[in-house]
């Protein structure tokens, strides 16, 4: 049911999320192409709901997950990502996820294709039961393009160095439109292979909400395709100054 849902919203608005005035690199999971400009900071937060797996118990929420992003140079961000979340079982507890700094760099705007890079590195700063004990490395390559004034599609092709015998190689692909003055609409497919053989497929779906030229609310919700996974988030981005 959920599934056939996602794919009426496919057929139906042939869409993804490109924001108006502000572009952010939430609620989907592609990274946006684009860096923040010169001495503005970009603050996109949000409320996430996860269920993992064949037992509804388990549950994860990230209350907040909150990512920082600030311009210091023409094409050039800086980048700043914590969590804390709430893993439900037999006991609830807190738990602070690793801290992530990292760069975005643009590299080219050409006929309406735009190119970046961005990565970050992963500091074991986090909560014992959730820290990965290292310094691990986020990478992904992102490029867009409009097709018109009112749709276009982006992709992310990523790889993950996590440990010596655990590297993740990761993609996603977006597509959107704007279908009023405040509102946009999005699909994406994404996922990720874990070594040989061992590939898990998602789908994910939702809409923005622009308040103002620098204050934007989301709702997003997504599925596995291969593997037990739904997730439902609210969020917001703001740009200060």
């Amino acid at each position: 049911m959920k599934l056939s849902l996602i794919f009426i919203v496919l057929i139906t608005v042939n869409s993804l999320i490109f924001s108006q005035s502000i572009i952010t690199d939430r609620p989907d999971q592609t990274e946006s192409s684009f860096s923040v400009e010169v001495g503005q900071l970009q603050i996109e937060s949000g409320l996430l709901i996860e269920y993992i797996g064949e037992d509804k118990t388990n549950r994860n929420i990230s209350l907040p997950s909150n990512l920082f992003r600030y311009g210091i140079y023409k094409g050039v961000e800086l980048r700043l990502l914590n969590q804390i979340k709430f893993y439900q079982g037999k006991i609830g507890k807190f738990l602070v996820s690793d801290l992530e700094l990292g760069v975005k760099v643009e590299l080219f705007h050409n006929n309406s294709v735009n190119c970046a890079i961005l990565s970050h590195l992963t500091l074991p700063t986090g909560s014992n039961e959730l820290s990965n004990k290292e310094v691990q490395m986020i990478n992904k390559f992102c490029i867009s393009k409009d097709l018109n004034d009112e749709i276009g599609i982006a992709c992310n092709i990523g790889y993950n160095y996590l440990s010596k015998d655990n590297e993740i190689y990761t993609y996603s692909i977006v597509l959107g439109s704007i279908v009023s003055e405040s509102v946009s609409i999005y699909i994406e497919p994404f996922g990720e292979f874990i070594g040989l053989g061992n590939q898990t497929s998602s789908i994910n779906t939702g809409l923005t909400y622009l308040l103002n030229n620098h204050f934007q609310l989301d709702y997003s919700f997504g599925l596995g395709l291969n593997h037990k996974m739904n997730y439902v988030s609210v969020g917001f981005s703001w740009r200060v100054g």
